[in-house]
């Protein structure tokens, strides 16, 4: 069987590519990462359901709290307040966590380098956020050739991105296809109980379900 660490945060999208890689016949060793974020025990527990279902071959939990010191990123300072969605900029958003990314795949490669994964699964996605700088295709490829570079990987790895280009209307498609339990998924950015329905996390999954003619299965409070 073919091995994939899949970057499984518990959100909408990285669930999505984790059912993805198994329907293409992936062993999955699941990667998640606290960073000290706002949601953080609720992605946790998310997460670690969803690799249950998926019958990874391991739940890694890794923590990251130099995020939390770095601060600068409404998801890690409470200072910060979470910026409710009020249309298309092209600033980068104050939820970006800087160089997150970088960081979460180079821990990646680690751990598909030490347990002979061929690949790894991170749903980056820029349609709906163009604001993210570590989100863009040309990032990707920039880190493919550094794991290239880097590693002594047999086999070679490579980083697998279907969703870059894809709206959240069509990775919302993609998942109920493969019957994806969105019900059991987390992406709001700042709530644990209910989701708060105004962060532009909230607003994209809901439009995303909408566009479909459906109603997104999570509650939210607005």
């Amino acid at each position: 069987m073919k091995r994939a660490v899949c970057l499984l945060s518990g959100g909408m999208d990285s669930t999505t590519l984790a059912y993805v890689a198994k329907d293409m016949g992936y062993d999955i060793i699941a990667l998640h990462f606290t960073y000290g974020q706002r949601t953080e025990e609720k992605e946790r527990a998310c997460a670690r359901n969803v690799a249950g279902m998926l019958d990874a071959q391991e739940f890694v939990e890794i923590s990251l709290e130099h995020f939390k010191k770095i601060g600068a990123s409404s998801l890690t300072d409470e200072k910060i307040p979470v910026e409710a969605y009020v249309g298309e900029e092209e600033k980068v958003p104050g939820t970006y966590v800087p160089f997150r990314n970088a960081n979460l795949l180079a821990i990646a490669t680690s751990l598909a380098e030490a347990r002979h994964a061929e690949a790894i699964f991170i749903g980056v996605q820029t349609g709906d956020y163009p604001g993210y700088p570590d989100c863009r295709p040309e990032f990707i490829e920039a880190f493919q050739r550094a794991v290239d570079l880097g590693t002594a990987a047999d086999p070679r790895i490579t980083l697998m991105t279907p969703f870059v280009r894809m709206s959240k209307v069509e990775i919302v498609r993609t998942g109920l296809s493969l019957g994806v339990p969105y019900e059991k998924t987390w992406s709001c950015y700042q709530k644990n109980d209910r989701a708060c329905g105004v962060c532009s996390s909230c607003h994209y999954r809901r439009e995303a379900f909408r566009a479909l003619g459906m109603e997104d299965p999570i509650d939210y409070e607005r």
